[in-house]
């Protein structure tokens, strides 16, 4: 299996964030930039992806640098940095350079949209839960790119105990955003709650139960399209109960599965690739 599919991480594979960038980009790129990104979610080869959406990338910088203060810019490039990175990026280095980046384009988009979430986020937990209490829905496009491009970033530097301690704050931030409307972005932020709930087991002070409920929960709101929902919970929920039952039943139904889906081809593809990984290591996990 190629390395870019075989490495990929836990956060890194919910290429979900892709969905969102072409409505943030349309009133700057027109029709052009909505249909790349349709493109994109569409390809079933992801090597296609993997090469060309550097272009992309380039593109959107160049309209950024010609309109900084442009929120949807900004977020269109911290998503889908964001989601290149993690999905095809292996180099250590490379992925938290450009991890930092899509964080950066995401801090400025906040800054711009609601400032005082902005600020508090370098503050306490307390402080910075508190300036999420006072979001709305018109706040949601850009905490939710954020805890996005955080959660991204905090992988990438899990080595770094000082960033895996802002998994609190992300934590905040997702369950704010499910509060806000939990349907948004076909309910991922559910995903990124039960890869974080799962990352412990229950006798080290872990909430795999809850993990589990956030799974189901994804699947429901995705119409069980998005295959990397059943994939992130074999590999986070199932091993961290060790349940190979149910670990190996969800993977074979992803394999099983149709990834033709519109919007889900891309990430459905990678999802029967990692399932593929995950079981035949399954013996030796278990």
């Amino acid at each position: 299996m190629p390395e870019h599919i075989k490495g990929m991480t836990a956060i890194a594979l919910v290429l979900l964030t892709l969905s969102g960038c072409a409505s943030l980009v349309s009133s700057a790129t027109s029709k052009m930039a909505d249909n790349i990104t349709l493109a994109i979610q569409n390809q079933d080869d992801a090597a296609t992806v993997r090469d060309g959406a550097p272009a992309y990338l380039l593109m959107l910088d160049g309209l950024i640098e010609g309109d900084p203060q442009n929120a949807d810019l900004l977020l269109a490039g911290s998503r889908l940095y964001g989601s290149y990175t993690s999905a095809f990026v292996d180099d250590e280095v490379r992925a938290q350079r450009l991890a930092s980046k899509s964080l950066d384009y995401a801090r400025r988009a906040l800054c711009l949209e609601r400032e005082s979430i902005c600020v508090a986020s370098a503050q306490k937990l307390d402080l910075f839960a508190a300036s999420l209490g006072t979001s709305s829905r018109r706040d949601l496009a850009a905490m939710y790119a954020y805890a996005v491009a955080w959660a991204g970033w905090v992988q990438v530097n899990s080595a770094d105990w000082n960033a895996v301690a802002d998994l609190a704050k992300i934590t905040a931030l997702f369950e704010r955003c499910l509060e806000l409307d939990e349907t948004y972005d076909h309910g991922a932020a559910h995903l990124y709650l039960g890869v974080i709930k799962s990352l412990l087991p229950a006798a080290l002070g872990g909430k795999p139960e809850q993990a589990r409920a956030h799974f189901e929960r994804a699947r429901s709101l995705s119409e069980g399209k998005n295959l990397m929902v059943d994939v992130l919970m074999a590999k986070h929920y199932a091993r961290t109960v060790y349940d190979r039952q149910l670990h190996d039943q969800l993977l074979l139904e992803v394999q099983a599965a149709r990834a033709d889906y519109s919007g889900y081809t891309l990430i459905n593809t990678l999802a029967k690739l990692e399932a593929a990984r995950l079981l035949a290591e399954s013996a030796d996990f278990f």
